[in-house]
């Protein structure tokens, strides 16, 4: 039985792209856990998308076996964490499930709006910090300003851990803090079980595998166990750790991390966050520790192939399980046939989602225009209700107000570009809250802003006008009361579901404009002319017309009489009357995308 006294369970934490893969990277090395020759880049980040993009999308975990200084053998859980704001969820998840945290910031960059609220993160869960300050090897490295920073900034008063977790400096160091500051998990093998599922994933053959952090009791093959939420009784069939690859053990015990296999095949069974206990002596309160995953932005999600549907569906259930923190139900367009309607955390999360849906199970997917929730009041009602689709909105005149989310946003930045990202802030209706300074040349700026002002390409453009300097962080705030109203577009007259979207009234006008704008250049010409009109309460506000092809219809005629040619013209006009009544009009795919690239 393994020394609850000699475990360490621990995350690592930072901003996108401060070296924490890396410093991950080299722990696995030094431990022995990754033999040399086996060993790769971002050994952690194993999804494809991950490599790709140079970010962590799914929290990991890792057994390590290290023998320190006193002799004395110790097994380190590593559970690895995103760093991006949209996966703050999977953040929270793995610090959960840990008594530490390494804080990494980069020498170069210093403290960024994400390693603020990571930091936050760890100290509300009640975790011991240990800040790691990475690359210090670089020319442009400024140790002792980072390190001021940490002191004053993220109020922690450790001596930070001088690093460089590309050339493997300070590595010893590192694993040498964990095991003397980080404390021992709290548990007795021989309590009642009580596990915490911190991950999940799909396997063909075996089912359901689980990621467990267990607190206390022994989970071993054959024990029977019941889910606390769902109530649903399973036998265990195997009990493993993470290496990072799964290698089966006879237990598992209070206060270790490994997985589990209990032969489940129905996904809906299991729920990220429930709490494992045995059958015969069962708890009375789930573990603390984790919340409702809650979307933010919301989109349609549609098969290009209406026949993929039922594809569509198999793989959301399956990426579910995986990623808890989306949600989905079923929706129908007029424009786009049946598909879902998909709660995300951020645009990241939903484009993340997207690819992983089309390369993982080889679909074709159509994304509608995303948007966030609102709370709406109808006329002679006192209660609000939530909306989170426009296409589904009420009729303008039994809407009595709408209000919407607002967000706390810390941007830390450096002073010279104070001006472009103040007036970026005020075009995206923010309002101020305060100003500080890290240093003669950083500063932190702190608005609240309209969610909806986000959620569609607020991050491009502050990186745009910060030359890629600026780093942005949100929290949710509150709800308030605005002057919003639903833009629709008619096409031929018919209103298209797919291009509604709820927008502030003072920019209405010209996002209708550009919007049928854009329509007109994507939507092929017909045998009748085609109106594109942008509407707001019943009133249109820009129309562009796409003309009738023209056909040459007296080609034919080589002199003869004019009325020859009048009756040719006549008949063809007839029959672009009766075409303009009966047609319909076929928008293209790209029409759809092209409302994602509106200029806000």
């Amino acid at each position: 039985m393994t020394d609850v006294a000699r475990i360490r369970n621990f995350s690592i934490i930072a901003h996108i792209d401060h070296g924490k893969s890396t410093l991950a990277d080299r722990l696995l090395e030094k431990t022995g856990t990754i033999e040399l020759r086996k060993m790769e880049a971002q050994m952690m980040d194993s999804m494809e998308l991950e490599r790709e993009r140079g970010i962590t999308i799914k929290a990991k975990a890792v057994r390590m076996n290290h023998t320190a200084a006193d002799g004395q053998e110790y097994i380190l859980n590593l559970i690895d964490t995103p760093g991006h704001v949209d996966f703050t969820y999977e953040v929270s998840r793995a610090l959960a499930a840990c008594e530490g945290a390494l804080l990494v910031v980069d020498a170069t960059q210093g403290v960024e709006a994400q390693t603020l609220a990571n930091c936050d993160l760890a100290k509300k869960v009640g975790l011991k910090i240990i800040p790691v300050i990475n690359k210090v090897d670089l020319p442009s490295a400024d140790v002792a300003a980072v390190e001021e920073q940490i002191f004053d900034v993220l109020s922690i008063i450790e001596n930070p851990i001088m690093a460089s977790a590309k050339a493997g400096i300070g590595v010893d160091d590192v694993l040498a803090a964990i095991v003397r500051d980080f404390p021992a998990p709290t548990g007795d093998p021989e309590k009642p079980l009580a596990a915490l599922i911190f991950d999940s994933l799909y396997d063909a053959y075996r089912g359901v595998i689980l990621y467990v952090r267990m607190v206390d009791g022994t989970m071993e093959r054959g024990k029977k166990l019941r889910f606390h939420s769902t109530g649903m009784d399973t036998v265990v069939e195997e009990v493993g750790y993470l290496t990072p690859k799964q290698v089966q053990a006879q237990k598992l015990t209070a206060g270790e991390v490994g997985y589990l296999v209990c032969g489940i095949k129905d996904i809906h069974q299991i729920r990220v966050g429930d709490t494992v206990m045995e059958a015969a002596r069962p708890l009375q309160e789930p573990l603390p520790g984790y919340k409702e995953a809650k979307p933010v932005v919301f989109a349609g999600v549609f098969p290009i192939n209406p026949a993929e549907y039922p594809e569509l569906k198999a793989a959301l259930e399956k990426l579910h399980l995986e990623d808890s923190s989306f949600q989905y139900q079923v929706d129908t367009s007029e424009a786009l046939g049946f598909g879902f309607r998909l709660g995300f955390l951020g645009l990241l999360h939903m484009d993340i989602v997207k690819e992983r849906l089309e390369r993982e199970f080889d679909l074709d997917l159509i994304v509608t225009s995303p948007n966030v929730s609102f709370m709406l009041r109808k006329v002679n009602e006192t209660e609000y209700f939530r909306m989170d689709n426009p296409a589904k909105f009420p009729h303008y005149g039994d809407i009595a107000s709408i209000r919407e989310p607002y967000v706390d946003v810390t941007i830390v930045l450096p002073v010279g570009f104070q001006e472009p990202v103040l007036n970026l802030l005020k075009d995206r209706r923010g309002s101020h809250k305060a100003i500080e300074y890290l240093s003669a040349d950083r500063m932190i700026i702190r608005y609240e802003m309209p969610l909806a002002e986000i959620v569609m390409d607020f991050y491009d453009k502050l990186k745009s006008v910060s030359k890629g300097y600026a780093s942005f962080d949100y929290q949710e705030a509150s709800e308030r009361e605005s002057d919003l109203v639903k833009l629709e577009i008619l096409v031929h007259q018919d209103p298209v579901d797919a291009l509604c979207q709820i927008v502030h009234k003072d920019k209405a006008q010209t996002m209708g404009r550009q919007l049928c704008e854009k329509l007109k250049e994507l939507i092929p010409r017909q045998q009748f002319e085609i109106a594109i009109q942008a509407s707001v309460r019943g009133r249109i506000i820009s129309r562009e017309t796409i003309p009738a092809i023209r056909k040459d219809v007296i080609a034919k005629c080589y002199g003869g009489d004019i009325t020859r040619k009048r009756k040719l013209l006549s008949k063809q006009k007839e029959g672009k009357r009766k075409a303009k009544q009966l047609g319909s009009v076929d928008i293209p795919q790209e029409a759809f995308l092209a409302v994602l690239k509106i200029e806000r």
